[in-house]
């Protein structure tokens, strides 16, 4: 959606008035810089950039470190950094506005918004409401796959899920799962008849004045205050590319920066009203901010709070205890880039971390030791802390991988290479092609994951992956009681099973184009 000029000069001054230049300059607690510089190497995280809130005001934001490793430029207060899945409140709050219009129910079925839409159990279908999209706990296993990395666009990822099993019975548990926040992100579109990009834009970003945000890395070409995303690769911080993910937007697909995000955090601090305006009613903020799922307190999921006693998730926000406050976040990680949304209510206080590096605990360990400096607690040092629970977790994830994949010396596949060629299909997932070339296998599932199949041991071989955020992927090929292939498993995010599909005569095979089985 085209703003006019003054639209962007007046939402432009707001901002600038919201965010005097001495808050910018003042820190908000001593040694708050130091600490967030030595959390910086302690992670080996190239940048970060922090706003506090606090009573409606930012009484602070600074960028930390540099946009690119190797690279002098640094990050300020405006760099742009991906959010990650901290969008899911974004959704969450485009349904809240539909539901205070009367547009929307969160207890009406989400096929009442998505005619046709349909899970893989017929109850769990005609059940399903749209609080259950926002509340994970349809049952199903993620199903990445669908999505990550593929050709899909958003009604075929949902139009897909019909064939993807539940792991766990429907409302049994907290799930986490991108795809039903897709879905929400599709009731918004067709209930508007816009799409989710620009009703965000223009019900969210506008009013609040984020005048920086998108919600597609097409929208970064040009920029030159962006960040780069990095991870390790072999043990060495490396620069990475953007991943683009429009097809699950709802989910995770937001650029901001830590300015823009400080006046979303000011509105929910706010009650839903902001410069004036109530643009959520308290009521459906404070439902956003209620639980919905109780989420087990675990090593899964208490780091992102570890003094949590309990924890649940709300609506497109993870809910928690800290130190008798009741503490309401939402982290998100996509390639190479790592955030977190944080609000302590009570206090009426929050803040805002992003960074550039895969899947560090940093801003955590920011979060918590800004909580304690706001509630005059003693420091502690939650980035030593929980770096060391990190490394210890991350040897033992390591060693049993090791142990998983362990490889048998002096094998060989069970038949001829030519053998395991072939095309291999799931309903849900799609089709994957395999191809023999110079006496090696090869490897092809959309446009993404594509590579060379390297003999592991048996019938097992490893997927060399072009993109440095997934290791190489175990690809089994599995036999019948005929000895032929009868199907491949391939663990990108989660092992997949792919049934070999029947050789057809050439002509038959020519004339059909498609690349989903129905």
């Amino acid at each position: 959606m085209r703003r006019t000029s003054a639209l962007a000069i007046a939402a432009i001054g707001f901002v600038s008035s919201a965010l005097p230049l001495c808050a910018q300059q003042k820190e908000p607690f001593p040694g708050f810089d130091a600490y967030v510089n030595s959390a910086l190497t302690t992670w080996k995280v190239p940048g970060a950039a922090v706003a506090i809130v606090r009573n409606d005001s930012i009484i602070y934001s600074k960028g930390y470190g540099v946009r690119e490793i190797g690279k002098p430029a640094r990050v300020d207060e405006r760099t742009i950094f991906a959010i990650g899945s901290s969008s899911k409140a974004f959704t969450s709050a485009a349904v809240a506005m539909l539901v205070d219009s009367g547009k929307v129910s969160l207890d009406a079925p989400a096929t009442a918004y998505l005619p046709g839409f349909q899970l893989y159990d017929n109850y769990a279908t005609r059940e399903l409401t749209v609080r259950d999209l926002l509340s994970h706990r349809s049952g199903l296993a993620r199903g990445e796959l669908i999505w990550y990395g593929s050709d899909n666009d958003r009604d075929e990822i949902l139009r897909r899920v019909r064939y993807l099993p539940p792991t766990w019975s429907f409302r049994s548990q907290f799930g986490y799962q991108n795809i039903m926040y897709l879905a929400a992100g599709q009731v918004v579109a067709k209930v508007t008849g816009a799409s989710w990009d620009d009703f965000i834009k223009r019900r969210i970003f506008q009013p609040l004045g984020m005048t920086s945000s998108s919600t597609s890395v097409t929208a970064l070409q040009g920029i030159e205050d962006l960040a780069t995303p990095h991870a390790t690769v072999n043990d060495t911080v490396r620069a990475i590319p953007y991943r683009k993910i429009d097809n699950i937007a709802p989910a995770g697909a937001i650029n901001s920066n830590a300015v823009d995000m400080a006046q979303w955090v000011r509105l929910h601090l706010g009650d839903g009203k902001f410069g004036g305006k109530q643009l959520i009613s308290k009521r459906m903020t404070d439902e956003m901010h209620s639980a919905q799922t109780v989420i087990k307190v675990d090593p899964t999921w208490n780091g992102m709070n570890p003094s949590a006693h309990l924890m649940a998730y709300g609506l497109g926000w993870f809910l928690s205890d800290y130190e008798g406050k009741y503490l309401v976040q939402h982290g998100g990680n996509i390639d190479g880039m790592t955030a977190l949304v944080a609000m302590v209510p009570e206090e009426k206080f929050g803040i805002v971390i992003l960074s550039n590096m895969n899947g560090s605990q940093l801003p955590t360990a920011v979060m918590l030791r800004a909580i304690d400096m706001q509630l005059e607690r003693p420091a502690r040092d939650w980035s030593a802390q929980m770096h060391t629970r990190f490394d210890s977790l991350l040897a033992r994830a390591r060693a049993a991988q090791a142990k998983a994949t362990a490889r048998v010396p002096n094998t060989k596949p069970s038949l001829a290479l030519a053998e395991y060629v072939g095309t291999y299909a799931d309903s849900a997932y799609g089709t994957v092609s395999v191809t023999e070339s110079n006496g090696a296998l090869n490897f092809a599932y959309g446009s993404t994951w594509r590579g060379p199949l390297e003999h592991w041991h048996f019938d097992t071989f490893h997927l060399k992956l072009d993109t440095p955020v997934l290791p190489p992927a175990p690809v089994t090929f599995r036999l019948n009681a005929a000895g032929k292939v009868d199907d491949l498993v391939v663990d990108l995010a989660g092992p997949v099973t792919f049934k070999r599909a029947p050789e057809r005569p050439r002509s038959a095979a020519a004339a059909n184009t498609g690349s989903d089985p129905r």
